[in-house]
């Protein structure tokens, strides 16, 4: 696997927005969305498949391999690019504490969904092993199945490294045919822009709305 790289500033078009971003106390900013699940739904009930959550986690991740601002990281004043992006997701343990799983990037969903649901399972488990969120290559998730929120915002550590993007999905509410549910996505604005989340946004409508040529085969 290749290992992460300095961005190259020179003649990055978005220097000078980094420079004055990474000065702010707060510079994260969240956009918060809704998205028609239903093609989706349908499509995994007719191939025998299951996880709507399982399958927006790697939409998610098949985005980020896509749009590489959502691999940068702040690191000694430095711009870090990741080659690959994995995830790290909050989990509801049986005894309703929170737990975390870890979920490795695949670019087929088969290959990405049995482990995926593996380690969410063996995470609900109170006494499961509580994984530190070192790896910097790790995306940030939490689902929210009882709230179909209209805002969200995540829990920060302020540390001026603190720049790991995060998504949230909420609950499902069915509208006719429709199926929507809430996506939110927050982000380092010293790293990326609301073009590069509208594009995100973007590619995650289109794949929703034609699950079969983004499930249905890999991820490029």
């Amino acid at each position: 696997m290749p290992s992460s790289h300095v961005l190259e500033r020179d003649g990055w078009p978005r220097r000078e927005t980094f420079d004055y971003f990474r000065s702010y106390e707060r510079p994260h900013f969240s956009l918060c969305t809704r998205v028609d699940v239903a093609p989706l739904r349908r499509w995994l009930a007719a191939e025998g498949l299951r996880g709507t959550i399982v399958a927006c986690h790697w939409l998610t991740l098949a985005l980020a391999q896509r749009i590489e601002p959502f691999r940068y990281r702040l690191r000694q004043g430095q711009v870090r690019v990741h080659p690959v992006a994995h995830a790290s997701t909050t989990v509801l343990r049986r005894d309703e504490s929170i737990g975390f799983a870890h979920l490795r990037w695949h670019p087929e969903f088969a290959a990405f969904a049995a482990p995926a649901h593996a380690a969410i399972a063996a995470a609900r488990d109170p006494k499961a092993f509580l994984p530190l969120d070192d790896d910097d290559s790790l995306l940030h998730f939490t689902t929210l199945p009882w709230v179909h929120f209209s805002s969200f915002s995540h829990a920060r550590s302020g540390r001026p490294d603190d720049d790991t993007p995060k998504f949230a999905f909420g609950r499902i509410d069915a509208q006719g045919e429709r199926q929507w549910m809430p996506l939110a996505v927050e982000v380092h604005h010293a790293l990326m822009d609301g073009l590069h989340v509208g594009r995100f946004i973007e590619g995650f409508e289109a794949a929703l709305a034609e699950p079969a040529q983004m499930w249905g085969r890999p991820a490029g």
